[in-house]
């Protein structure tokens, strides 16, 4: 479901966001122009079914019609239970994650922090919950469960009081919980673990190397397959919106011809956009955008029944979470409903098309959200994702479904009817009742036809990252195939407004739901694999805390508190940790690595300088079979002076920085700072570390847990002499 800003999404695919961590080279604007190459059995398979379907829909539009639409009544009988049951799954596992100490693990390794500061991040998820379908159903949705409500009596006070709660409920919390999902498992395993950033690495855990095969194809598939009629069926939704606003505007007819005409123009524009590099131009007007919503939010509210409206929206929130846990799992099996739309039939037409049109948008969405929120903890992720969006979307949802609702409730049977039989007229109409009506139309037109346009540009993106090979660097696919994935997209869409318009959209988001929800437990299952052993990795780790804070006599016969004290106040510049990493961190790695190999074990020592500061790292590193690696890595860290720092302290006088010697396991450094200590005690230390990966690795039995299913270059092997054979780039350093 596109409830991502178009613009937003397309923002962040091209862009790299890098901590400390990172390797400068990454980030060289010279990465926006390398693309990744096609992974042939995806790419074609996936075309090809799609092109397939296209054909068939195009040449047997009656046959078509009534295999969507059997299909999905057999599913509402039959397994409507099914997609009611994983979205209360998904809802629980999500939040349960939040609330645990697993919490706390963050979404890159242990030292990475936010890019993006907490207002600007929560400016981003609320504009993710902005889209021309959102226009679309705040009017539709509590008009048809005001004239049709599944439960109670038809135009009652109750189907009103419920009318706008049920369309945020199909666009709150739930659908949310799904992309959270979906982000926790790309940004675990991309950022925290090291693999490329796509579905099948999330799913490294379960199938291991077997990504990289049919196993992963698979995956891609299923997930590039739900995601095409996720965007044909929100680009469908745009295409009937826009046509009757510009019938509204210009007198323009609603027929297929202007429908044509709407999906041409949104594939010139992914070809215009890929070929001049013209995103950016599209993606400050998609920002406009989301103050032109708010601007037409605000006026519906000040020009109408203010009080009455904010009233409305205060027992809205209160409804919701009161009710929610009931409606969450909620399928019906004691209620009948209307005669003429019973209750199943409304299940199916409304919770699991969303529910479905979830699944297939989670790819999209959780790509966005992994990529805005790299160095958060999942706590605050979680949570930001399932309240920021829906926030705004209870608001926006509100506003406008009460003001629709007053016009219904005083008697405006003509625009109820329309509203229900012709949704996509709901909101323009409700418009035309405020001042400035045509005004306020033509802002609607203009935010629905850049909300449509972008939509198709990102999809398209999205898309050809999808079916391209995914590496290390983000890189996205390359032109050809965005323009290819356009056109495909827009003949989708167009063959499926054909047959029976928005309709047959839902009814095929439906179907395609079904196997991509088998993705989502899949993740669930991976993502709980990979916390499972956060967890024993802190468990093992709990006694390191302790040794850390042991051991800091230097030997220069002072107390140990003297020395304790000394070091706190000390701010050293970069001279100080060069010369400590090179006189006592070099040889104390070394000689560890050292007695290792003697006792035969396999160990890659290497040593250089950081290509972004110059200053120097030794790094010490173990493969394990069907284990995490072992690291231990020294490397100096630079910090800003702190304004209460001693101004005579050596090395802090007149310097905006010191530095500290920190160490960087296989996912992170948790800040620790060794500098001071001895040579003696650095083996201490990195002998300690050692033990407690083997401690970490014993708790979680012989299998262990392996992320080992995209291939590294691995560090430059030790020739057992002390030396290193060659220098490593920074990206081998910190960056793990």
């Amino acid at each position: 479901m596109h409830k991502v800003n178009g613009g937003f999404m397309a923002n962040i695919a091209k862009s790299r966001i890098r901590d400390a961590s990172e390797d400068p080279k990454d980030t060289d604007s010279s990465d926006e122009h390398k693309h990744s190459t096609v992974n042939k059995p995806v790419f074609f398979t996936a075309a090809g079914l799609i092109t397939a379907f296209v054909l068939w829909a195009w040449i047997a539009p009656g046959q078509a019609e009534t295999v969507i639409f059997g299909s999905m009544d057999w599913i509402a009988a039959n397994l409507g239970w099914y997609y009611i049951l994983t979205a209360g799954i998904i809802v629980l596992f999500v939040v349960v994650i939040a609330l645990t100490r697993v919490g706390n693990t963050r979404l890159g390794p242990d030292h990475s922090r936010p890019k993006y500061r907490l207002f600007t991040w929560a400016s981003m998820l609320f504009a993710a919950g902005i889209g021309v379908d959102l226009m679309f159903f705040s009017i539709a949705g509590p008009a048809t469960n005001y004239l049709t409500p599944p439960e109670g009596t038809p135009l009652s006070d109750e189907a009103a009081r419920m009318a706008p709660i049920w369309t945020m409920f199909h666009y709150g919390i739930p659908g949310w919980a799904m992309y959270a999902l979906m982000g926790t498992a790309l940004g675990l395993f991309a950022y925290r673990y090291h693999l490329p950033l796509s579905i099948r690495s999330a799913l490294a855990p379960i199938f291991g190397k077997r990504i990289h095969g049919g196993a992963g194809n698979a995956v891609d598939i299923t997930a590039t397959l739900g995601t095409i009629f996720g965007i044909a069926t929100s680009l469908g939704i745009g295409v009937v919106f826009l046509n009757y606003g510009l019938s509204e505007l210009f007198g323009l007819p609603t027929n297929a011809a202007v429908q044509v005409a709407l999906i041409a123009l949104s594939v010139l524009i992914t070809i215009f956009s890929t070929v001049s590099g013209v995103d950016k131009g599209i993606r400050r007007l998609s920002e406009l955008n989301v103050l032109l919503a708010l601007g037409l939010l605000l006026w519906i509210l000040v020009t109408g029944k203010t009080a009455e409206l904010l009233g409305q929206l205060v027992q809205n929130i209160g409804d919701f979470f009161s009710r929610f846990p009931g409606m969450l799992l909620n399928n019906f099996a004691y209620t009948e409903g209307a005669a003429d739309y019973p209750a199943d039939q409304w299940l199916g037409d409304w919770t699991l098309f969303f529910w479905a049109w979830w699944m297939a948008w989670a790819p999209f969405v959780g790509l966005f959200l992994a990529r805005i929120s790299r160095g958060r903890t999942l706590r605050e992720f979680i949570f930001g994702v399932l309240i920021i969006p829906f926030g705004f979307i209870l608001l926006f949802v509100s506003i406008f479904g009460n003001a629709a609702l007053s016009f219904f409730r005083a008697g405006d049977d003509a625009f109820l009817q329309e509203a229900v039989e012709l949704p996509e007229s709901g909101f323009f109409n409700l418009l035309s009742q405020y001042p400035g009506g045509t005004v306020l139309i033509a802002v609607a037109v203009f935010v629905g036809m850049l909300f449509y346009i972008t939509s198709a540009d990102s999809g398209s993106l999205v898309m050809a990252n999808m079916t391209s090979k995914a590496s290390l660097h983000d890189s996205d696919g390359a032109p050809w195939l965005r323009i290819v994935w356009a056109v495909i997209t827009g003949a989708l869409t167009l063959v499926m407004l054909f047959i029976d318009g928005v309709y047959t959209l839902q009814a095929a988001a439906v179907l395609i739901g079904l196997p991509f929800s088998v993705v989502m437990y899949l993740l669930m299952a991976s993502v709980l694999k990979a916390l499972r052993a956060e967890s024993r990795s802190l468990d093992s780790r709990l006694y390191s805390v302790a040794r850390a804070s042991r051991g800091t006599t230097t030997g220069s016969g002072q107390p140990p508190w003297k020395e304790r004290l000394a070091g706190r106040m000390a701010f050293p510049g970069p001279e100080q940790a060069r010369k400590f990493v090179e006189e006592v961190g070099i040889p104390a790695v070394s000689t560890v690595a050292f007695e290792l190999r003697e006792l035969g074990t396999d160990v890659y020592l290497s040593q250089g300088e950081s290509a972004e500061d110059g200053m120097p790292f030794v790094d010490a590193t173990i493969k394990f079979p069907e284990q995490e690696e072992f690291k231990y890595q020294l490397s100096p860290v630079m910090h800003a002076t702190p304004s209460w720092a001693p101004k005579d302290n050596e090395g802090t006088e007149g310097n905006e920085n010191y530095y500290t010697v920190e160490v960087f396991t296989a996912r992170g450094t948790r800040g620790i700072n060794v500098m001071g200590l001895t040579k003696e005690q650095v083996i201490e230390d990195v002998v300690s570390t050692y033990e407690t990966h083997l401690t970490y690795m014993a708790m979680g039995g012989t299998a262990g847990t392996s992320f080992t299913g995209v291939e590294t270059t691995a560090p430059t092997e030790w020739d057992g002499t002390g030396s290193v054979d060659t220098d490593i780039t920074d990206s081998e350093s910190n960056s793990n």
